[in-house]
């Protein structure tokens, strides 16, 4: 336990002072490098991503909120940043420790009115899970219902923009990071805002009910919990109770492979009518937000990151992945291009790269049999291409309109291969991006 988030002042001095350590180490290892082999820099490089990445980690970690928000984000990107540091970043992801209750009391009386013990039944003083932002308590309200009981963390919504503002001061200081102004600020932007919409429980009670609607009417296998709106507000979200089994207990639960190929098929279809239909996806696929049922259900937590997808931009994926799969590489990079991929000022990039990428990325859409997630490598053969990205680095950019969706389809590629899914990934992907037409053969 400890007393709560850290204050805004000692925040700023905390992230600056991350910032100083940070870029000094850097800066430090480009000059030594300068009178080492190749190998003897090679060496310190790697030394010097793993003290940084663990020292990064640290410091969001006790900070939590945004800054810590936007590190497990970071922890999914390994063909961005430095593996050393993408791993250090992972165990974010982990279970936050949480605050002390009397912190949780106040927070619910000042949104609410009333401390807790008032306002419900039964309220669990032990949290049931702790996050970045907030935490979540079990409950019953007076009625009998069975709810989770989320409060945010004071203050952490009045620090997101100078916590962000810091944590891209460390990425241009660091070099980690070499992308152009521009580019860099526009993404930001779009994390900023979506940080801003998820510290709104407001916000994420209608999103709630909107996706709750949205798969009640489409996917009988997608369990989403109701909001108790007379319990929720800006700070607090009372939800009804919706157990089921954590992904990393299927094994131990005894569920069969052909429960888990279920569970895959119905995970990316969910997906897949979020992204193409909804046009509106859950963006927030830290398997702590999904439970399982043994008949294949998939329950569905935590929507205060959700990201709208304009019709130009589905448009614009629909005809990249058709061109990729049909090696149409002009086709692909206007794709790209339309996507904002591409960096409008710097050289063009031979086609031919873009068969390595997409033989690997297309890979479980390749051929129309079984793919076994399990087994894939998609994520290490990623981080093979990183060198040749690197020396085409001034040729892309960080697409903002991207940056969710790729989060989104980056960590269920990681859940699917947790759960041990096997499936056809192209018969299940061809009605979205075809809706009237075969696959050429």
């Amino acid at each position: 336990m400890n007393d709560g988030p850290v204050t805004r002042g000692r925040r700023f001095f905390k992230l600056a002072g991350m910032t100083a350590q940070v870029a000094g180490s850097y800066a430090k290892t480009r000059i030594k490098s300068i009178f080492q082999s190749e190998e003897a820099a090679e060496h310190d490089r790697h030394e010097a991503h793993e003290l940084n990445g663990n020292r990064i980690a640290r410091t969001l970690g006790e900070l939590k909120g945004a800054v810590m928000k936007v590190g497990q984000m970071a922890s999914i990107a390994g063909d961005i940043l430095p593996k050393e540091i993408a791993e250090a970043l992972r165990s974010l992801q982990r279970e936050a420790p949480p605050v002390d209750f009397e912190v949780i009391a106040a927070q619910i009386e000042r949104e609410l009115g009333s401390p807790p013990e008032t306002l419900f039944k039964r309220f669990d003083r032990v949290p049931f899970a702790a996050a970045s932002i907030g935490q979540v308590h079990r409950a019953t309200t007076d009625d009998g219902r069975e709810v989770v009981v989320k409060i945010q963390y004071p203050g952490v919504d009045t620090a997101v923009n100078s916590d962000l503002s810091h944590l891209k001061l460390v990425l241009k200081a660091s070099g980690l990071i070499k992308v152009r102004k521009q580019a860099l600020d526009e993404v930001f932007r779009e994390v900023k805002a979506r940080l801003h919409e998820e510290l709104d429980y407001c916000n994420e009670a209608d999103n709630v009910r909107k996706f709750r609607e949205y798969h009640r009417r489409r996917h009988p296998f997608v369990a989403i919990p109701d909001v108790v709106g007379e319990r929720s507000a800006q700070r607090v979200l009372t939800l009804t109770y919706e157990p089921g089994d954590h992904i990393s207990e299927l094994a131990a639960r005894g569920y069969t492979q052909a429960t888990r190929d279920l569970i895959g098929q119905n995970l990316f279809t969910m997906m897949a009518d979020q992204l193409f239909d909804l046009r509106t996806i859950h963006a927030d696929p830290n398997p702590g937000n999904l439970a399982f049922h043994p008949d294949g259900t998939i329950v569905l937590y935590d929507f205060g990151c959700v990201k709208q997808i304009p019709d130009r931009i589905i448009d614009a994926y629909g005809a990249t992945i058709r061109c990729g799969l049909e090696e149409d590489y002009a086709g692909l990079e206007r794709g790209l291009d339309a996507l904002g991929v591409l960096n409008p000022d710097g050289p063009k990039v031979e086609l031919e790269y873009y068969k390595g990428w997409r033989d690997i990325l297309a890979l479980p859409f390749l051929a129309d049999g079984i793919f076994d997630y399990a087994k894939s490598t998609i994520h290490d053969d990623v981080i093979k291409m990183v060198p040749g990205a690197l020396k085409r680095i001034a040729s892309f950019q960080p697409p903002s309109d991207l940056v969710f969706i790729d989060r989104a389809i980056a960590g269920h590629y990681g859940n699917l291969r947790t759960i041990g899914a096997r499936g056809r990934p192209l018969a299940m992907l061809r009605p979205y991006i075809y809706p009237t037409d075969a696959l050429p053969a």
